[in-house]
C-alpha cells in the first residue's frame, strides 16, 4: 500500500513539474494515475510539503517563485482555464481585467471578472477574487477571440474614454492577422463600436 501511494505521489509530482510554475490543477487532472482517494491524499501531502498551494476547494497551484519577491501570486489566466475545464464552461474576460489584458490600463484589479455560460460563482484566492458571472449567449458568442475581449474592454471603458491614443496602442500591439479578423465579428458588436473595430483592423 505504501509503495502504491509513493507511486501515485511520484507520478503526480512528475506531471506537476512538467507543467511548470504557475500551473493550476484539480484532482480530476490526475485520476488516470490513481483512485480519487489516492489522488486527494497525494495532493494533501504535496500541500504539506509546500510543493503545491491549495487555492480553494479542489483547486491547487504549483507556485511560481522570484529570487527577490519570493512566492508570486497565482496566475489568474491559468486558474481560469482550470475552472473552465472543471465546470465545463466557457469564460470571457470582462471589466477592468479585459482592459488590463489589452494594455489599456495598468491597474491590476483585485476582483477579476469573467463572463460565463455556466453558473455564477465566486472563487477567492488569498486577497484576490475571481467572479464568474453568467451572461447572455450573445455576450459569449465571441468568447475566446480577440473581438470578444475587445468588446468587453471597450464596454468597460465607455465610448467617451476611447481616445485616439488608445486606438493607436491597440493597432501597434495587436498582431495584424488578429486585427483583420475583427471585421468578421462586427455584427456581434454594439453599433458604436463598429467604427473602432474598422479603424483597429485597418493597416
Amino acid at each position: 500500500m505504501k509503495k502504491n501511494a509513493q507511486s501515485v505521489d511520484g507520478s503526480i509530482l512528475s506531471r506537476i513539474y512538467g507543467s511548470g510554475g504557475g500551473a493550476a490543477f484539480t484532482p480530476s487532472d490526475f485520476l488516470d494515475l490513481g483512485s480519487r482517494r489516492a489522488v486527494d491524499l497525494a495532493l494533501h501531502r504535496l500541500v504539506k510539503r509546500k510543493i503545491l498551494r491549495r487555492l480553494a476547494r479542489g483547486l491547487y497551484e504549483y507556485p511560481r517563485s522570484h529570487p527577490e519577491l519570493g512566492t508570486l501570486s497565482p496566475d489568474v489566466e491559468k486558474v481560469a482555464r482550470v475552472l473552465a475545464g472543471k465546470y465545463r464552461i466557457r469564460l470571457q474576460p470582462a471589466g477592468a481585467y479585459a482592459t488590463n489584458l489589452l494594455g489599456l490600463s495598468e491597474q491590476v484589479p483585485a476582483k477579476v471578472v469573467f463572463l460565463t455560460d455556466g453558473p455564477s460563482r465566486t472563487v477567492r484566492i488569498g486577497r484576490q477574487e475571481i467572479q464568474l458571472r453568467r451572461t447572455t449567449p450573445r455576450n459569449m458568442a465571441a468568447a475566446g477571440r480577440l473581438s470578444g475581449l475587445l468588446m468587453q474592454a471597450l464596454r468597460h471603458l465607455g465610448e467617451e474614454h476611447i481616445t485616439p491614443a488608445r486606438v493607436e496602442h491597440l493597432k501597434r500591439t495587436l498582431p495584424a492577422n488578429e486585427r483583420h479578423e475583427l471585421l468578421k465579428d462586427l455584427p456581434l458588436a454594439p453599433a458604436w463600436m463598429h467604427p473602432l473595430f474598422r479603424e483597429i483592423a485597418r493597416d
